[in-house]
């Protein structure tokens, strides 16, 4: 009991400190969104994937219904826009127009990892090489200045299929046989430190990077690799090795990187879903939505749980609305980020 309370720390924190959260005007210039389905907010729409999610139940709670995001209502980014003063959602790079470069575009998409064959049997998908491509193209056609994009704030969440969508999926995957955790978090590290740089060199700098959540904990995982009751503590010890790498890669950055100013976002620590149960969530161990077995996204137009604000997961992987806004406003007050918070980064 006292282990759980401590991973509740900061989610008590949370709810007690950002309940009084105020935000005068728009905080940064631009935000602009990378990352996979914790993120995506239509981007595989039209993509020939089984990566997304535009049909019901999804965007149940969001007020244009289903559009692409993996949740009943607002994601992460959508909630820290609003944060940080955006009065409009951040839209997809997918249905943008090339003016949106100057305040902002979400590249995220659903099934993307750092590897590039990450989720290939998923389909087609956007990885974080051809996002940031992606960004390149966008603020370069609509000539965004680069003073201009150095004040804009930047997110990025991305790692997490590079797990569960190849790591730990025996096939078509082969990645578990050639590398131990360590040797894994590693290689993702290499390629994660070359896109932060790339990202650097396009002009940002002010990026939350967001640490991977406990993943073994998800329902999906702990069907497939626990007993579908307890987390699986072999993806969760192999997550927190790479968690522990990305750490240390943000505070190099922060030393070493003219200009940076990096923050790290914990979503480990306090991911364990019974730890939510002290912030009032009563289910942490199954998805709010209808699944099928053996799958992960909730079956089309089947009936949903009607207390969603008390389910951890809306789906066998992705998060309800409701745990989206404790993780976004713990990062964004900086109660789950270091060495700043995300609204250091925004006004500063």
């Amino acid at each position: 009991m006292v282990e759980r309370m401590s991973k509740a720390c900061w989610l008590v924190a949370a709810s007690i400190f950002t309940a009084a959260t105020v935000v005068y005007g728009q905080q940064a210039p631009c935000f602009f969104v990378f990352g996979d389905s914790m993120s995506d907010n239509g981007n595989n729409n039209n993509l020939k994937s089984e990566a997304k999610v535009n049909f019901s139940p999804y965007g149940n709670d969001f007020p244009k219904g289903p559009t692409g995001r993996f949740s009943n209502g607002r994601t992460i980014p959508d909630i820290i826009g609003e944060l940080s003063g955006f009065k409009d959602f951040i839209p997809p790079f997918a249905e943008a127009s090339p003016e949106q470069a100057h305040t902002g575009m979400n590249y995220a998409s659903g099934g993307s990892g750092l590897r590039e064959e990450t989720s290939e049997h998923l389909g087609d998908r956007i990885s974080i090489r051809k996002q940031l491509q992606n960004h390149k193209t966008s603020i370069t056609k609509a000539n965004v200045p680069a003073e201009r994009l150095q004040q804009c704030l930047y997110m990025i969440n991305i790692g997490s299929n590079d797990y569960i969508n190849n790591y730990f999926m025996s096939k078509p995957y082969n990645t578990k046989r050639r590398y131990t955790p360590k040797q894994y978090a590693y290689s993702l590290i290499i390629i994660y430190r070359s896109h932060l740089k790339n990202l650097h060199r396009l002009g940002a700098r002010k990026v939350a990077v967001f640490g991977l959540s406990q993943i073994g904990c998800t329902p999906k995982i702990m069907k497939s690799h626990s007993d579908g009751k307890i987390c699986s503590r072999e993806v969760n010890e192999a997550v927190k090795i790479f968690n522990k790498n990305l750490d240390d890669l943000v505070m190099d950055f922060n030393k070493k990187v003219r200009g940076a100013k990096f923050t790290y976002v914990d979503l480990f620590s306090g991911g364990d879903p019974q730890a939510f149960i002290f912030l009032g969530f009563k289910v942490g161990g199954k998805s709010c939505c209808t699944v099928n077995p053996g799958e992960e996204l909730c079956v089309p137009n089947q009936p949903v749980c009607a207390n969603r604000t008390e389910y951890v997961f809306w789906d066998d992987l992705h998060s309800t609305e409701a745990t989206n806004m404790v993780v976004a406003k713990g990062s964004f007050d900086g109660i789950i980020t270091k060495p700043y918070s995300i609204a250091q980064l925004a006004k500063e």
